[in-house]
Order: C-alpha cells, then sequence, then structure tokens
C-alpha cells in the first residue's frame, strides 16, 4: 500500500462523473456494477443493482462504497475489478450464511482477537453502539472481532455476555499495542516539514492513535514529550505523526493537513480528513473545513504552544 497512491490509467475527469461513486467515471461504473452483478452470480446469487449496494430476493443489502473505493485506488486498474469483486462476493456471503463467531468461539479466544477501532460516527447507531466512546469530534471508538475475512463491530448486546466493558477495553488496547509496525515511511521537505507514516494492511492501523505513546517509542525509541504530537489518520491503513519539538510543526502542520484530506479521500474506510494535536492521550482538532477546501483552526492553547516555540529558538535559527 502506496503513501501517496498513483492512479491507474483511467478515464479523464472532463468524463460524465457517476452521481454515487464521483471518482468513477459513468462508463467506469457502469463497468464496476456489472463486475459486481457477475460476481455474486459466479457464487450462486442473483442480485439487483442500485448505485451504492447490491439487494438479494430475501431483501439482504450488500453495500458497495468499500469495494468501489478499493478498486478506484488498486494500481492496476479496471482489469482487476472483476477479480477484487468476486473475492469480495465470496467473502460476505461466507461471513453472511456461517454461524456467527459469537456463538462459536470460547470466550477467551474472542478477548484475544478484541480490537478497539476508531471510526467516524458517520453509520453508528446510537442506539446499537451506546458504549461507543468518543475519541474527538466526529470520531468515536467500538471494540470489534478480528476474524480471518471479516471485522465484526460489537454492539451493546454482543458485548454483554463477555464481560465488565472496561476489562474488555483493556484487553483490546493491549492487543492493539501488540500489533506489528507493518510499514513505516518517513515525509520530509526542505521547508522542515517532517511526519512519520504508518502503512498496513491491518484494520486498526490507523486505531493506533489510541496507543500513540507505544507507537511512537517503537518507531522512534523516545516517549512523546509533554507538548505533544500532531497525528491524522485518513482512513484506517494510514496513521501519521509528528512529535512536537521545535517550530518545525508549522510547516509540518500545513502539509499533513493537506495529506489527511488527500488520504480520507474516497479512500477505503476513511476515518479523517483533519489533523489532530494529541497531547496526553487527548485530540484536539486543528484542521476543518472551509467550502470546498480545509483551514488550519488553532486554539488559544496551541498558539500559545507555537508562541513558545518560537521565544526557545535563537534569532539565527528562526
Amino acid at each position: 500500500m502506496g503513501l501517496f497512491r498513483r492512479g491507474p490509467k483511467r478515464d479523464s475527469r472532463d468524463a460524465p462523473r457517476d452521481l454515487a461513486f464521483p471518482f468513477f467515471s459513468v462508463d467506469e461504473a457502469a463497468r464496476f456494477r456489472s463486475q459486481v452483478r457477475e460476481a455474486f452470480a459466479e457464487h450462486g446469487l442473483e442480485v439487483t443493482l442500485y448505485a451504492d449496494q447490491v439487494t438479494d430476493s430475501s431483501g439482504r443489502q450488500f453495500g458497495l462504497s468499500n469495494l468501489a473505493a478499493v478498486c478506484h485506488h488498486d494500481e492496476r486498474g479496471p482489469r482487476v475489478w472483476g477479480d477484487l469483486a468476486r473475492r469480495h462476493a465470496g467473502m460476505v456471503l461466507r461471513t453472511m450464511d456461517s454461524p456467527s463467531a459469537l456463538d462459536t468461539l470460547p470466550p477467551e479466544q474472542i478477548r484475544a482477537q478484541l480490537y478497539p477501532r476508531v471510526i467516524s460516527e458517520d453509520g453508528l447507531d446510537p442506539q446499537t453502539f451506546g458504549y461507543a466512546r468518543s475519541v474527538a469530534p466526529g470520531l468515536y471508538e467500538v471494540l470489534a472481532l478480528d476474524l480471518p475475512e471479516s471485522v465484526m463491530m460489537l454492539t451493546d448486546e454482543a458485548l454483554e455476555p463477555l464481560g465488565r466493558l472496561q476489562h474488555l477495553r483493556e484487553r483490546a488496547l493491549s492487543n492493539l499495542q501488540e500489533l506489528p509496525i507493518e510499514g513505516h515511511e518517513t515525509v520530509k521537505d526542505s521547508d522542515g516539514t517532517r511526519f512519520e507514516v504508518l502503512l498496513g494492511d491491518s484494520f486498526y492501523t490507523a486505531s493506533r492513535v489510541l496507543s500513540l505513546d507505544a507507537v511512537v517509542r517503537k518507531v522512534t525509541g523516545r516517549p512523546i514529550p509533554p507538548d505533544g504530537a500532531l497525528v491524522a489518520m485518513p482512513f484506517r491503513h494510514q496513521l501519521a505523526f509528528h512529535v512536537i519539538h521545535d517550530t518545525s510543526i508549522i510547516p509540518t502542520l500545513t502539509a499533513m493537513t493537506a495529506f489527511a484530506a488527500s488520504g480520507y479521500e474516497d479512500a477505503p474506510g476513511a476515518v479523517s480528513p483533519y489533523v489532530y494535536w494529541w497531547r496526553a492521550g487527548a485530540l484536539t482538532q486543528l484542521s476543518a473545513r472551509d467550502g470546498e477546501g480545509l483551514r488550519i483552526v488553532v486554539g488559544d492553547d496551541f498558539h500559545e504552544l507555537l508562541e513558545r516555540l518560537a521565544r526557545q529558538e535563537s534569532p539565527d535559527d528562526i
């Protein structure tokens, strides 16, 4: 998975765009949906196509947003969309037709495969995820069961027989901290910009913001200082951070704002297009939407931090 994705040869952006998936042209979207229908048919299920989902004769619905984003970003282009659709259809049907893992796995194995996941509030039903913890405006932490072919988001009802929520969360965080670093790249520029990016196939890469102290120690060998760090989690497979030491935070914040917004757009498992100030485990949002773009929003505490960092540098260094 690349840091800055380079798209395959595709229809020009001037071509008419699909309403449900604007990253596709109308022709590309038609090809994608046709591949999806054929994929389900090969698995023995006839489906009815809609703009962003398919349904079968029993009324089951299968959303297409994540699959469409995966196809869009695959560097091999439309020639592999059929293979991706067949793999997706097979996985979805096996998951839906198999007995629930909550009924077949022993409780201790469930706890061993439990992870916290940071997700957007979009689509989060407060009636079934009443335990979800807010980690930043519009972002929530829920618990998920990691399975060989899928990730099961656990509802209030699913968690009830597994034990106390506090103990489950502690176990999930411990499991998260034990995950390996799959990939790491450094982004830097001559203007002082520098930030680290974790990349991986894991669905919990972005969620490692919940254990950022452990991540930073693994990557840099040092703890996060009291001033904290900048963080961004554009989509589930990326986490970016910059440990705050000096005024290099200024160009880095600008660069990370663009990075987060670009990574979030049309991504599978999109989390947030914003940059945050991590301090002692709390997240403060530093960027926001401004019309069609983004702007940096600095509160009093962060402004005081910038002024103090500037004062600490000698005139020759500024």
